[in-house]
């Protein structure tokens, strides 16, 4: 549905730091579902482990939040970015490893004005690898300005 170029259009991450690869369906107000495929030259697997490289667990929150994000700006909210207000029920439940592809599950729990709440679900070949709730607030200034 939403190709790398569209998805850079609406978030204003940049490689390294875009993780998501394609928007592949969305319900505004409701759900997304994105893709990262993961590869060996991802810039973290060097040192996240030089002999046993995996896919940092952070980093697929933060791709469940960018694909959140999308969701959010293509729901009709105007803003220059989303920032996470709070993660909780994280779990972690296998690697991710290069040659992986993530498939990454987001829904719409509760939305406030400019506040809202997602649960997120990580998945590689429809096996959970992980998942969490996040809060994030859509922000209508650059932070630090």
């Amino acid at each position: 549905m939403l190709s790398a170029t569209e998805i850079e259009a609406i978030l204003p991450h940049r490689y390294p730091f875009l993780l998501v690869d394609r928007i592949q369906e969305l319900q505004p107000h409701q759900r997304a579902t994105g893709l990262k495929n993961v590869t060996i030259n991802e810039p973290f697997f060097p040192g996240h482990f030089p002999s046993n490289p995996v896919m940092p667990g952070v980093l697929i929150v933060e791709a469940l939040a960018q694909t959140a994000g999308v969701l959010a700006f293509k729901s009709g909210v105007e803003g220059t970015g989303v920032y996470f207000m709070s993660i909780e029920r994280a779990k972690f439940r296998r690697p991710v490893v290069p040659g992986d592809q993530l498939r990454l599950e987001v829904q719409v729990l509760q939305r406030r004005g400019g506040v809202w709440r997602f649960k997120g679900v990580a998945m590689v070949q429809d096996k959970v690898v992980a998942e969490a709730e996040f809060t994030a607030m859509v922000s209508t200034k650059e932070l630090g300005k």
